[in-house]
């Protein structure tokens, strides 16, 4: 009995071991040659395969993960699965790591991606109706930007100086009486045909066909603040190899291939 007890505990050991060893975290110094890097699918995805492309010359490989949420960038980011995130604004980036208390930090300006309101039904913001159903992202950041985008359309009136931080309970000016229906970023395109219109970001419309400049039917300006970044941990805010990749992203080739390749619906922020 007392063998049996010895090599059953040694087996849990062994197991605790090997479970131990399965699990790498990417934290200190990054590799001076590879960066495993997460993005969200669609035009971020498109714009990291032409840096991934630039940076071979450079000797620096590019490992990278793709999302289609913007939860878990973050989360894969702090726990160490990935070395650098490029795929959201600094509102959102804010105020994520506040709520979930992570140690994350931005390096560099990457792109913006001006959000608009698509519709299935109508060509114009004014041909939007009383009690329409009216879609925007169910994240505080993004709907706080649709909101003020809602605002500049002329559909609603914000609380003064709210700001980024508004939200549905912001709205003190409604004369449409048009009902809000929040839901998560993604999703949007998928529901639009179910909603009057909907604030939809860049990415998430492009990824379903849609090009900005030609269907929406209201956008933010170019010159909008709501600027991406790339994101690390605050410990490698300084690293030689993050310092390498940002050089590469924020060079003349890449702005070349933004402005050719989305024709002004995506533009370079540096």
């Amino acid at each position: 009995m007392k063998r049996i007890i010895i090599v059953l505990t040694a087996l849990v050991l062994l197991v605790s071991l090997v479970g131990c060893t399965q699990k790498t975290t990417t934290t200190g110094t990054l590799n001076e040659d590879k960066l495993v890097i997460g993005v969200t699918a669609g035009p971020h995805e498109e714009i990291l395969e032409k840096v991934k492309e630039l940076a071979v010359a450079e000797g620096l490989e590019i490992d990278i993960k793709v999302f289609t949420e913007y939860v878990m960038p973050n989360i894969a980011l702090a726990e160490g699965d990935l070395d650098v995130n490029v795929f959201q604004h600094k509102p959102y980036l804010d105020n994520f790591k506040a709520d979930r208390n992570l140690d994350l930090i931005e390096v560099a300006s990457t792109v913006n991606f001006p959000m608009g309101i698509y519709s299935e039904d109508i060509g114009d913001v004014s041909e939007i109706q009383e009690g329409d159903r009216i879609g925007l992202p169910n994240d505080p950041t993004n709907g706080a930007r649709a909101l003020i985008l809602f605002e500049n359309a002329g559909l609603i009136t914000l609380k003064e100086g709210v700001g980024v931080r508004a939200t549905v309970q912001d709205i003190v000016e409604n004369p449409l009486n048009l009902r809000f229906i929040e839901l998560e970023a993604s999703q949007l395109p998928r529901q639009l045909g179910e909603l009057k219109a909907a604030a939809i970001n860049t990415n998430f419309a492009i990824e379903h066909g849609y090009v900005p400049t030609e269907d929406s039917i209201f956008i933010e300006p170019n010159d909008s603040p709501w600027v991406n970044v790339v994101a690390v941990r605050t410990e490698n805010k300084d690293d030689a190899t993050l310092n390498k990749f940002v050089r590469i992203y924020q060079s003349e080739e890449v702005r070349k291939f933004i402005e050719e390749r989305f024709q002004g619906s995506i533009v370079a922020a540096w």
